[in-house]
């Protein structure tokens, strides 16, 4: 598979998700520019952390107007994967692409250490290598990370079954019912705050991020075979 990963201005997590895809999993990966308006020839997107526009207005709010949106829209809607963390899971949100709102975490410091995360969703595209329950150490690294959305969101999430990760030991940012990571209906378009491409490793102090990158290309390989 052949990955792009977009390039905003503030971006500063590009090079550790080319790396988590060249070097982690063994697929082809380049940087491409928020200015881009085709993504042809690539089968993922993959959205980086970092201060987009410097996180002026909201985070994610100005990036959402960048050209290569229509692209990652469309990738969204053609089925393939969408993947976001930290202010690319703003992005994606911002964007209307998954529902909710990040909010300022409910201290209003900046937060950046690892924490737990608890597998809720093992059944999805990205999930998969993972057992349901299981508890990951992935960093974070956000000021804007609280994940909010109204009641009746909240139910269709968990009726969906589209949380995919929540907060296991510790609710550093205060999001609604633990939340740390979703996933939209059809199951293409993921955005988390935590980092696991920080976790591809145990030199970084866990390797358990890389089996997120390997479930995502088992499955989107096979989908694609299928087709």
């Amino acid at each position: 598979m052949r990955f792009a990963v977009i390039q905003f201005p503030g971006s500063n997590c590009d090079v550790d998700l080319l790396h988590a895809i060249r070097d982690g999993v063994g697929e082809e990966a380049e940087y491409v520019s928020h200015m881009e308006t085709s993504l042809d020839g690539f089968d993922g997107v993959l959205l980086p952390g970092g201060f987009s526009y410097g996180d002026y207005l909201r985070s994610g709010a100005i990036s959402r107007f960048s050209n290569v949106m229509s692209e990652v829209r469309r990738f969204a809607e053609e089925g393939k994967p969408v993947f976001g963390t930290c202010n690319g899971f703003q992005i994606l949100v911002e964007a209307g692409l998954l529902p909710g709102a990040l909010q300022r975490n409910k201290h209003l410091h900046f937060i950046c250490k690892s924490v737990q995360l608890k597998v809720e969703n093992n059944k999805t595209n990205f999930t998969s290598l993972y057992e349901k329950g299981e508890q990951l150490t992935i960093p974070i690294a956000h000021g804007e990370g609280s994940y909010y959305c109204d009641p009746e969101t909240l139910e269709e999430l968990e009726r969906s079954n589209q949380i995919v990760f929540t907060y296991a030991s510790e609710n550093p940012n205060g999001s609604v019912a633990d939340i740390a990571g979703i996933i939209n209906k059809k199951g293409n378009v993921l955005g988390m705050m935590p980092h696991p491409e920080r976790a591809t490793e145990e030199l970084l102090g866990s390797s358990d991020g890389l089996r997120f990158f390997q479930s995502m290309i088992k499955n989107f390989v096979k989908e694609a075979a299928n087709v």
